[in-house]
C-alpha cells in the first residue's frame, strides 16, 4: 500500500459518512472508518474498508482508534474527515443541561479530542487535511436546534482559530457547511426530542406538533435537498485542493443562508430567521 494516502473518517453507519467511506476508497484512499455499534461494521468491511468502533463521546475508544490507525498505516494519517454527529431538537428553555452536554460530548469535546490525537502525526510528515462536516446552522441559527446550532457555532469558531494556527505547518482546516442531505439524521432527531424533551407540557407545545411531523416525515419535503454525493464533491476539493477554502456550503438553503446573514442587518435577518420553517 506503499504511496495510498490514508483517511479516518466517522458516522459512516449511514448517510454522509458511509458514502464519502465508499467514494474515497473508489478513489484511491485507504479508510479508516468508524462506527458506534458494532452491526454496522460488516457491510463497510464487504466493501474492503477497515471499519472500527469509536464513540465520541468515550474518549478510550478514540485513543484506541488512533493507536490502531497509526499502526496499520506505518505512523501516517494523511486526512481525517470528522462527521459522526447527531441532533437533539427542542427549545433552548426546554433543553435539561445534561441533554445539552451530551450533545456538545457528541457533537464538539469527541471532535476535537480526535483531532488532537491525529495532528502530531499531520505535524511529523509536515502535511494534513481535516475537515469538518459542520452544518448550515453553524453559522445561522434555527428556532428548536438550539443544542445543535450551539455545538456546530462552537465547532465552527474552534476550527477556523485552528486553521489561522496551523498555517504554515503544511496542514489546513476546512469546514462543510451542508443543508439538507438525505440522511438518517432526522430519524435519530425523532428519537431524542421524545427522549429528552416534556413535549406536552412545554409552553412551545403547539409548535412541536409540527416538528414532529416533519421529523416523522408528514410535513412537506424539502425540494432543496441532496444526496450525499453533494457532499463528497466538496470533499474532495476540501483534501485534494493546493488551496483549500475555509468554507464549504453546499446546498442552495446554505448558500442563501450565508449570503443573507451576510448583507442584510442583524435585527432583519433574525426577524425573517424567526419564520424559516
Amino acid at each position: 500500500m506503499a504511496g495510498e494516502r490514508t483517511i479516518v473518517v466517522t458516522g459512516c453507519s449511514s448517510g454522509i459518512g458511509a458514502h464519502c467511506a465508499r467514494a474515497l476508497k473508489a478513489d484511491g484512499w485507504r479508510v479508516f472508518a468508524t462506527v458506534r455499534k458494532t452491526q454496522d461494521l460488516a457491510d463497510l468491511e464487504a466493501d474492503g474498508i477497515e471499519a472500527f468502533l469509536m464513540d465520541y463521546a468515550r474518549t478510550e475508544t478514540i485513543s484506541a482508534l488512533v493507536g490502531t490507525v497509526l499502526d496499520r498505516s506505518g505512523g501516517h494519517i494523511d486526512a481525517l474527515f470528522n462527521n459522526g454527529a447527531y441532533g437533539q431538537p427542542g427549545a433552548v428553555e426546554d433543553l435539561s443541561t445534561a441533554a445539552l452536554r451530551a450533545q456538545f460530548e457528541a457533537n464538539f469535546f469527541g471532535w476535537h479530542e480526535l483531532t488532537r490525537q491525529v495532528i502530531p502525526s499531520m505535524r511529523k510528515h509536515g502535511h494534513g487535511r481535516i475537515v469538518q462536516c459542520s452544518s448550515i446552522l453553524g453559522l445561522v441559527p434555527y428556532r428548536y436546534r438550539g443544542a445543535y446550532t450551539a455545538s456546530k457555532f462552537a465547532l465552527e469558531g474552534l476550527s477556523v482559530t485552528l486553521r489561522i494556527e496551523l498555517h504554515g505547518s503544511g496542514i489546513h482546516v476546512s469546514l462543510i457547511e451542508p443543508g439538507p442531505i438525505a440522511t438518517r439524521f432526522t430519524a435519530n432527531a425523532l428519537a431524542k426530542i421524545k427522549e429528552n424533551i416534556d413535549l406536552e407540557n412545554s409552553p412551545h407545545a403547539a409548535d412541536y406538533v409540527r416538528q414532529l411531523a416533519r421529523l416523522e416525515g408528514l410535513g412537506p419535503v424539502n425540494r432543496h435537498r441532496l444526496g450525499p454525493d453533494a457532499v463528497y464533491s466538496v470533499l474532495k476539493h476540501a483534501l485534494n485542493s493546493k488551496r483549500p477554502r475555509p468554507h464549504y456550503p453546499v446546498t442552495t438553503p446554505a448558500k442563501q443562508g450565508m449570503l443573507l446573514k451576510r448583507l442584510l442587518p442583524a435585527d432583519l435577518f433574525y426577524n425573517l430567521m424567526r419564520w424559516t420553517d
